[in-house]
């Protein structure tokens, strides 16, 4: 009746104990998913400062091998004509002397080392005169019947092997003249190309040096403007330090505090359990007990029945079973054991309320940010200030670079893109008016060459070698006569083609070796090096530096690609370490973290009293013991009133009263009834119970195992908060502060590397200063050599042109008197227009 009693006190527990369940499901799901979740990182990494945008550049000039089809040959000839070295030293001294006036020394010297030209130029001039003097005599000869002027051509035997000679060393000749004016066109046309393209070609390399020269203060601003998002991401952790330095502080205590909650959790949702077991150990007792009474009543009913009957006269051998009957007993006792102090321990740990204290040290460990970012406001403030500092000192880099050089770089650049548009449409013209006399030289030329041509086809492809001279076809006095005119026109042209020959060669010849040659081997570069050669260009000094930097070493770093820091030395101007070393504020602010106090209250998770009142839960609970109810329940097991029965039916067989063996059946159905009701009914309500009562038991001595856990995870866990708080919000404070700082060490280290090794990478000036000398030297100079060497080697060639044209001319003419020859005389015939030429 005990256990019945203390139904209506378990039903409330019950409810309660299932809300509990529930809440705890939710605990462990969280719990769950808390685990579930990364952790986060006490120091992330910064974003990656972005690289350096470098400017596109249009395509610039390359060499062109169709331009300098000549230049090895006129290199060649140039190398003969000037095989001294550049004279650096002469022309510093007239650079010296000539505002004052040139000695005669320096006079000397210089046209000691222009031997070779004024050679040249002797000849040249040579041939300017005597060439229209020779023409002026021969015209005068020929006119009074001399020099092959007299139409009489004597015939000898020899006369048409003579005529052969003259005919192929004219042919040789005249092919060679038709190479060089084949040499002309081509150079004059080479010229024009690239003077065409000189003017979209060096605009485009003004162009690639203004990109360049904009692309360079770009670039440093960027580096600049890279610390001050280095700074804005401080600043927001800065703001941020309670929801991330408390975070880590938080992940430092969860190791230990964790599994002391899901552990008490663990003891809470067993105590729901055991409540609601005891219930239904009490609900399943309840229906066991009033299963009981209602057998033993019947039983007691059936025992009485079969004893009437057995004291009735009229039962015969009755008497007999009157002692099996006095040793028929139903006991259906079942005592339980004492549960009080168990319930009374079940109830005390449900007053407790572990979820209170499991939301106690929750609320607890969520207010760690909120604790950190109201202790921390003056030092967020403070290095707030010292971060304004930081950003004061970085943006000097902008102001200690001399960009300004650069600016005025550009505004000379621009002053000379205005000067060659302006100058532009004069020099097309210019150009167009030589383009178009070059192509009357060329073609004056080609008349030359087509005279002599048309003289070698027409003269021997109308002669006939037997004929009379008086004689001769039309077709060979043709060809005699374009063989004179060929001549005429070499005289008449030849010494004013050698003017032009002679300038064109000291112009485009000294520009060679003066300028092209010294450029590509760098000898122009070391003599613009020459201090005070050209004022002005003192780079050192003009940038402050300690020591002198020189064009040659600025173009030899350039065309490594090197930066501007190392190629313009600025390492001698600027201190970039010191600009960058923000040692003194980064010190300061950590100053001031480590006089932060961030004090975090202590919290004990269990007191001692229900730390105590666990104890003696876990003691009762393993006091529980089902074995006096397994005995009991095995006896009542056993109970078998079938033998009983079956002596019953034995005697109302052997009954003659009709009476009496029905009574003796009736009552050995009913011992049978009751002993089915035994099986389907009290055997079935037992296992239950015995069930019930097992799970208790085994739940109290798990709970008991987990009180033990408890027990050991809370003490584990007060001790490390008690011991290790202070020193873990100290280290992850300091923790949390380094990598702040970490941000502006490798911004540092990010901007001196970008600033020392790829800002202004000057590869396009020293690609520029390469376009420039591909234009004016490899286009303009090579093709202006190539046109005066191929009109300076068709004017030498017109002399053995007009000498073989004006002899071969009289084979072919017809002459107005004729000698007298031996008709048997063997004669050869001259090769005929049917003859291939190659």
């Amino acid at each position: 009746m005990g256990v019945c009693e203390r139904a209506g006190g378990w039903r409330w527990q019950g409810s309660a104990g299932a809300l509990r369940a529930a809440v705890g499901v939710l605990l462990l799901l969280r719990l769950g998913l808390a685990q579930s979740v990364p952790p986060h990182t006490v120091c992330p990494a910064a974003a990656s400062p972005q690289s350096l945008t470098e400017p596109q550049y249009q395509h610039t000039a390359e060499e062109d091998a169709s331009v300098g089809f000549m230049e090895a040959l006129v290199q060649s000839f140039l190398h003969t004509v000037q095989p001294n070295p550049f004279p650096k030293d002469l022309i510093l001294k007239i650079v010296q002397d000539f505002d004052v006036q040139l000695n005669q020394e320096i006079i000397k010297e210089a046209l000691v080392y222009e031997v070779g030209f004024l050679v040249c130029t002797a000849i040249g001039v040579l041939y300017i005169v005597l060439m229209p003097i020779v023409g002026f005599f021969l015209a005068c000869c020929r006119c009074c019947g001399n020099c092959g002027g007299k139409m009489y051509q004597k015939q000898t035997s020899s006369v048409d092997c003579r005529r052969r000679t003259l005919y192929w060393t004219a042919f040789v000749t005249t092919v060679i003249l038709l190479a060089g004016n084949i040499c002309m066109f081509k150079s004059n046309k080479a010229i024009k190309v690239s003077v065409d393209q000189s003017q979209a070609e060096l605009n485009k390399t003004i162009d690639n040096i203004q990109s360049f020269l904009t692309a360079v203060p770009q670039q440093v601003d960027h580096v600049v403007n890279e610390s001050y998002r280095t700074i804005q991401e401080v600043t927001g952790n800065l703001d941020a330090i309670g929801p991330q330095l408390g975070r880590e502080i938080q992940e430092r205590f969860r190791g230990t505090l964790d599994p002391a909650l899901h552990s008490i959790r663990l003891l809470e949702q067993e105590t729901v359990d055991i409540s609601l077991q005891m219930i239904g150990l009490n609900s399943s007792w309840a229906q066991l007990q009033s299963s009981m009474d209602r057998l033993q009543a019947n039983f007691t009913a059936v025992k009485n029945q079969i004893d009437n009957t057995l004291s009735n006269p009229k039962c015969a051998g009755c008497n007999n079973l009157r002692p099996v009957l006095e040793k028929l007993t139903l006991d259906t006792s079942i005592t339980m054991p004492s549960l009080n102090q168990f319930q009374s321990a079940v109830d005390e740990i449900n007053k407790i309320d572990l979820r209170s204290k499991i939301k106690e040290a929750e609320d607890y460990f969520d207010s760690i940010p909120q604790i950190v970012t109201n202790n921390t406001k003056d030092v967020v403030q403070s290095s707030k200030q010292q971060l304004g500092k930081i950003k004061t000192q970085i943006s000097q880099v902008t102001n200690e670079i001399p960009l300004s050089a650069l600016t005025n770089v550009s505004e000379t650049l621009n002053q000379l893109q205005r000067d060659i548009d302006r100058v532009t449409p004069e020099f097309k013209r210019a150009e167009h008016i030589r383009w178009a006399a070059c192509v009357a030289v060329c073609c004056v030329v080609l008349l030359v060459v087509v005279c002599n041509f048309l003289g070698l086809v027409l003269g021997p492809l109308g002669l006939t070698p037997k004929a009379n001279p008086t004689e001769r076809s039309c077709t060979a006095d043709c060809g005699g006569t374009f063989f004179i005119m060929g001549a005429v026109v070499s005289f008449l042209f030849s010494w004013l083609f050698m003017i032009a020959v002679l300038l064109l060669f000291l112009l485009g010849g000294n520009v060679y070796t003066l300028l092209c040659q010294p450029w590509t081997d760098g000898q122009l570069l070391k003599l613009i090096d020459t201090p005070g050669l050209i004022p002005g260009l003192d780079i050192g000094s003009t940038l402050g530096l300690k020591t002198d930097i020189s064009i040659s070493d600025i173009y030899r770093d350039c065309e490594k690609d090197q930066p501007l820091w190392t190629t313009l030395r600025l390492y001698e101007l600027i201190n970039l370490e010191d600009l960058l070393d923000v040692t003194k504020y980064t010190e300061e602010i950590r100053k001031h973290f480590e006089e932060t106090n961030i004090t975090l209250s202590t919290i004990a998770v269990l007191s001692p009293e229900v730390k105590n009142q666990l104890r003696r839960f876990s003691n009762i609970a393993t006091n529980i013991d089902s074995t006096a109810v397994m005995q009991q329940m095995n006896n009542i097991s056993s109970i078998n009133l079938n033998t009983t029965a079956d002596r019953l039916d034995e005697l109302a067989a052997i009954q003659i009263n009709n009476d009496a063996r029905e009574e003796l059946e009736n009552e050995a159905r009913n011992l049978r009834q009751i002993q089915t009701d035994i099986e389907t009914i009290i055997i079935p309500q037992l296992n239950n119970l015995n069930s019930t009562i097992k799970s208790l038991e085994s739940t109290a001595k798990k709970s008991n195992e987990t009180v033990e856990e408890v027990l050991s995870n809370v003490g584990a866990a007060q001790d490390f908060l008690n011991t290790n708080t202070k020193q873990i919000v100290k280290t992850e404070s300091m923790k949390f502060l380094d990598c702040q700082l970490s941000y502006f060490i490798n911004y540092a280290d990010w901007a001196n590397i970008t600033i020392t090794q790829q800002v202004g990478r000057c590869g396009l000036v020293a690609r520029a200063v390469n376009s420039v000398e591909i234009i004016l030297c490899s286009y303009i100079v090579e093709s202006l050599n190539a046109f005066w060497f191929s009109l300076g080697w068709c004017m030498i060639f017109f002399i053995p042109s007009i000498i073989f044209s004006i002899k071969l001319a009289k084979y072919y003419r017809r002459m107005e008197s004729s000698d007298v020859y031996d008709d048997d005389l063997n004669m050869s015939r001259i090769p005929r227009a049917q003859m291939k030429f190659s």
